[in-house]
């Protein structure tokens, strides 16, 4: 059994399974940077920060995935939302082009229509559901049912490189960064940039994005936090979160290239479990 993903799931290793992480690529006309165990994310958004040019990113070769695949029977793929990158169907051709030469094998591409924290929920559910004596098929069973009850959330201190690329409208990310100003956002149903407010001050975004996760109906448990090279903010929004619900479970961990260029330094993004 492998689990397999891209790597804007922001981790390289996963304990007590048999991973890999796909990379992405980012690019500008100067340079590229792969997103793998190699890349520099302090210098990549020290790069970026000076860089004035044209920057963009790029999904996985088909290729990529199939190598990743590495003859396995039992492969789980989860993917970066298809609402903005082309991901999921590069995977899907892999799985095509896998199954001509392992017609028996069994694969699982999941599109969760988000990324990054959430995207790393369901691959530690598909993880912990095969630990459990799971077979392939209630895993696909079981897993299109938790996309149902997990939510994605974000505090964004800038939206440049997203309207650079055309993921959301320019007039929107001129608005952001201006005078301390955060963007909350989420992940939509179709999986792309959902604004839902704006705020000013750390205080008030830790507390603005504790009053998504209720609503979306979160009531203690398991929530993974990335941040872009802003673990003050991480540790505080875990330490309000706690003091509301204190059997949480909140892990937090840095993102990793295509993340921090997209979130950008100061972004955090939120991915919980609601019932």
């Amino acid at each position: 059994m492998r689990i397999i993903s891209d790597s804007s799931c922001d981790i390289l290793t996963l304990q007590d399974a048999e991973f890999a992480a796909v990379p992405l690529e980012i690019y500008t006309d100067e340079r590229r940077f792969v997103d793998d165990d190699n890349i520099d994310v302090h210098e990549l958004l020290d790069y970026l920060e000076k860089y004035n040019g044209r920057s963009y990113t790029a999904c996985p070769g088909t290729q990529r995935w199939v190598d990743a695949f590495q003859d396995s029977e039992e492969i789980y793929v989860v993917t970066m939302t298809s609402g903005l990158s082309g991901t999921f169907n590069s995977a899907q051709a892999a799985k095509k082009m896998y199954l001509e030469t392992h017609p028996g094998a069994k694969i699982l591409i999941v599109d969760t229509l988000s990324t990054s924290a959430e995207q790393l929920l369901v691959i530690e559910k598909i993880r912990d559901l095969k630990k459990e004596g799971k077979s392939f098929e209630e895993v696909e069973k079981e897993i299109s049912s938790y996309l149902r009850k997990t939510h994605l959330f974000f505090a964004f201190e800038s939206l440049h490189n997203f309207a650079q690329n055309g993921r959301v409208p320019k007039l929107l990310a001129q608005a952001i960064g201006v005078l301390g100003i955060s963007i909350i956002g989420t992940a939509s149903e179709e999986g792309k940039v959902e604004s839902i407010g704006k705020c000013r001050g750390k205080k008030k975004v830790i507390a603005n994005l504790i009053t998504q996760l209720v609503k979306a109906g979160y009531t203690g448990g398991k929530v993974n936090v990335t941040h872009v090279e802003n673990k003050e903010l991480a540790e505080a929004f875990r330490e309000k979160l706690m003091e509301k619900f204190p059997l949480a479970e909140v892990a937090i961990r840095p993102a990793r290239g295509l993340v921090a260029y997209y979130g950008e330094r100061g972004g955090m993004i939120v991915g919980c479990e609601c019932t």
